[in-house]
């Protein structure tokens, strides 16, 4: 199936004709220039692919034709490996064609805070939580990130019942935020007795770093307190205020921050995440209206959503937004994630895709 239809691709020509005529006829002042010029040149990239598409599938056609009536098996190995080399080429045009139609979300590159909490399971939860954020840094590890955590409340046992970590790094959002939802694991408890496998569940939130520009937020709708830390840190931080909480008044958001030793240094972290918790709820609410469009054909796309299930009796993991299962549940743990990060990314591409039309058509 053609990313562009005919009459998709008869929308993309008649717009870069319109366009293209307005800049011949010196009806485009110098402001608006630059802005036409963007947009001619990504049809013409568009109108380019679309063509070279249509002739690899003319090419692949005849050959196909060829083959069926070639009885020479050396020539009939050779024009299987033209049609070889014809279908790779159009792997590569479509996914080119695709990131130009749906281009990526311009938050992809930011850096993020992911949030994690234990769920239903209690210190089960919690011990899993711990794990997941070991996880999470080994991976971030691998992919040349940086890491630090902002907060974390740790239980008796080592688990922990709420951490944030900010990870910086190329596109760290935009790999990681599909991770958002309920991540489920199924073993035998430590504290388990009888040898029985529980089910227990963990949450986790990726938020995209905000900017400046993206939130204003007014000092006089915050609260902030200070208190004496109470995590891991060294002396210093166990014996002096240095440890912040801030409210948001108007929605309730409450954010802590109590990694550094300097109470200044953790409001302006507190700050960021709060920042970031505000805009990513914002966004959400974008996403809500569009996904009431959307609704029928991709699901609502929730982060309440169950994401991953971690099965470890079996050593299997399955990612239920990408549809994918890996009996390497114990290398999973260590960090390797690209196999399944890089197929909920193609997940997400296609959420894109879907109940979206080509803007151009909507231009003409």
């Amino acid at each position: 199936m053609s990313l562009l239809s005919q009459q998709d691709f008869a929308c993309i020509t008649s717009r870069h004709e319109e366009l293209s005529n307005q800049l011949l006829a010196g009806s485009v002042d110098s402001f608006a220039r630059p802005k036409i010029q963007r947009e001619l040149s990504q049809l013409s990239a568009l109108i380019d692919l679309h063509k070279q598409l249509d002739a690899i599938h003319k090419q692949s056609e005849q050959i196909k034709e060829d083959l069926n009536h070639e009885q020479d098996a050396d020539f009939r190995a050779l024009l299987q490996e033209e049609l070889h080399e014809l279908e790779q080429q159009h792997i590569k045009i479509t996914n080119t064609l695709e990131d130009t139609l749906f281009p990526a979300d311009p938050i992809d590159d930011r850096e993020c805070f992911l949030e994690i909490r234990a769920g239903t399971g209690g210190q089960e939860a919690a011990l899993f939580a711990s794990e997941l954020i070991r996880m999470y840094m080994a991976y971030a590890l691998k992919k040349g990130w940086r890491t630090s955590v902002v907060s974390i409340s740790e239980t008796d046992l080592k688990g922990v019942r709420e951490a944030v970590l900010h990870i910086q790094g190329k596109q760290a959002y935009g790999h990681l935020k599909f991770e958002s939802g309920v991540h489920r694991v199924q073993r035998v408890p430590q504290t388990e007795t009888a040898g029985r496998v529980h089910t227990s569940t963990v949450t986790v939130a990726v938020l995209p770093e905000a900017e400046e520009v993206d939130i204003t937020i007014n000092n006089a709708d915050l609260r902030i307190d200070v208190y004496r830390s109470s995590g891991a840190g060294g002396q210093h931080v166990n014996t002096t205020d240095s440890a912040v909480r801030i409210t948001h008044i108007p929605t309730g958001v409450v954010v802590t921050c109590q990694d550094e030793r300097s109470q200044h240094k953790n409001k302006a972290k507190a700050l960021k995440v709060l920042q970031s918790r505000l805009f990513i709820a914002q966004q959400e609410k974008v996403d809500q209206e569009r996904s009431l469009q959307r609704k029928e054909q991709v699901g609502t796309g929730m982060r309440s959503e169950k994401v991953r299930t971690y099965n470890f009796p079996q050593n299997r993991v399955t990612d239920h937004q990408a549809e994918i299962t890996l009996q390497k549940l114990d290398m999973v743990m260590d960090g390797a994630l690209d196999e399944i990060i890089d197929a909920v990314v193609l997940y997400g591409k296609k959420l894109r895709r879907a109940g979206q039309t080509v803007s151009w058509c909507q231009k003409s």
